[in-house]
């Protein structure tokens, strides 16, 4: 199945019968399944449950047909399971119960062991990839945007603490991002170590930085985690936020996939990733418009990635809780009708057998 998985063959820039599509937060609160199972149960809950965890990253592809699935979690899990106290707010985020500050701050971050800490979250990567037809995307969070989330003890609006520190303390700076690739790192081999077909690396934030600071202080980072799973062969892509002035950085860290956030148009994105595929980028507030405008903006991307492979249709965020699931599912169906080539029934989706 993955070795003619549409998916996994748009990441790799080959030929592909139709243009797949799959949603960031496409497993959330826009799906009714997954609100009864959240009356009942907490995120902690739910992340800690792998049978909980594998059937909500399920969901979306048997309601709306995409053509991946990417595990049910959190970027802030690994650090979490080493003990270090944080709460997963409704309509906030990750909220840290005590945000780095100084040098001791580091004890705080041990060797992961993925095996112990991670063990629901393999586990309901297994169960997942047992039950799935379509690949299973793993990911984590970029050493940036978790650091950003540990100093500032939860999201920010101007990352003034984050800023400060990675400029007046370099040297503290340097070995933070360090350890957290590194928490990265075997989050993400141990995923694909137990199914994960492909990876994402959420740099969410790092678009609020100037690119000379990107450069110097994240890039090297962010190119370390990538460089650590080039053995595993599997489509590694890197997405983050506000990122139009970072796409080439991004693609220069190893990156086989450049995902690509609504506010850079796909043909202009493809220029500045060179010959990496692109993953992206209809705008996630389009899907509460009358239908004819989500498929004319939905056909304006297609035209804007061009015919040349390495295009895996997505949102520039994530989907918007209070998205109609109707709505991407027939978007879904006006992406692969739309793009279709000239096919045969053994080239018919993945999904529609599941």
């Amino acid at each position: 199945m993955r070795l003619g998985s549409p998916f996994l063959q748009a990441c790799r820039g080959e030929p592909v019968p139709y243009t797949p599509v799959w949603f960031m937060r496409q497993a959330g609160r826009s799906l009714p399944e997954f609100r009864a199972v959240r009356e009942r149960h907490t995120f902690a809950e739910m992340t800690a449950s792998a049978e909980l965890t594998a059937e909500v990253t399920i969901q979306p592809v048997r309601r709306l047909g995409v053509d991946a699935a990417i595990l049910f979690s959190d970027i802030v899990t690994p650090i979490a399971s080493m003990g270090i106290e944080v709460e997963i707010q409704s309509g906030v985020g990750p909220v840290f119960a005590e945000p780095f500050r100084s040098e001791a701050d580091l004890a705080r971050l041990r060797v992961l062991e993925p095996a112990t800490d991670l063990a629901p979250v393999l586990e309901a990567v297994r169960i997942a990839v047992g039950e799935l037809k379509v690949p299973l995307i793993g990911f984590a969070g970029a050493p940036f945007t978790i650091a950003s989330y540990l100093i500032e003890g939860g999201p920010s609006r101007d990352y003034a603490r984050t800023k400060a520190l990675m400029l007046g303390e370099p040297v503290l700076w340097a070995r933070l991002l360090e350890r957290l690739a590194d928490i990265t790192i075997a989050s993400l081999r141990a995923q694909v170590g137990a199914g994960a077909a492909a990876v994402q690396v959420f740099d969410s934030w790092a678009g609020t930085l100037h690119p000379d600071h990107y450069a110097t202080y994240v890039l090297p980072a962010s190119t370390r985690v990538f460089a650590a799973l080039a053995d595993l062969d599997v489509p590694r892509i890197h997405f983050g936020v506000t990122t139009g002035e970072l796409l080439a950085y991004f693609a220069a860290a190893g990156a086989d996939v450049v995902g690509v956030d609504w506010r850079v148009p796909l043909d202009r994105a493809r220029q500045r990733v060179g010959g990496r595929a692109v993953q992206g980028n209809l705008d996630p507030a389009v899907l509460g418009a009358p239908w004819p405008a989500v498929a004319a903006e939905a056909d304006r991307v297609i035209e804007a990635a061009g015919a040349r492979p390495g295009h895996v249709f997505n949102l520039g965020h994530g989907v918007l809780p209070g998205t109609d699931p109707d709505v991407l599912a027939r978007l879904v169906e006006h992406v692969h009708a739309r793009t279709a080539k000239a096919s045969t029934p053994a080239d018919a989706p993945e999904n529609a057998r599941l």
